[in-house]
């Protein structure tokens, strides 16, 4: 039991660590729709509506936003950072990328 207790210590941890990772890559995804949508609906500022979505996780993130004809794209980007303790150490902060494309309203 000694000996098996630090190994299920350590891929509790990373689990841990993996789950934290998915949820920031659903809010940057949450957040990359919702700045589409308000582009192609209203003239609310795309990166405005995007962190309005991602305010239940606080996430610092940057956006970018091009039109090309009658589609607004939104791109968001965030580190995740891997503050897990003993996993975190070992793995550096992961880049995480969401992006919506969608059809403007007239």
């Amino acid at each position: 039991m000694a000996l098996a207790m630090p190994v299920v210590v350590v891929l509790l941890l990373a689990l841990v660590q993996t789950a934290l990772v998915v949820r920031d890559q659903i809010a940057v995804i949450h957040a990359a729709r919702e700045g589409a949508r308000a582009g192609a609906v209203s003239r609310i500022p795309v990166g405005d509506a995007a962190r309005a979505s991602a305010a239940s996780t606080p996430l610092e993130i940057s956006t970018a936003t091009s039109v090309r004809g009658n589609r607004v794209t939104v791109v968001v980007r965030y580190s995740s950072p891997t503050d897990v303790p003993i996993i975190g150490g070992f793995l550096p902060s992961i880049d995480l990328t969401g992006e919506a494309t969608m059809q403007l309203e007239p």
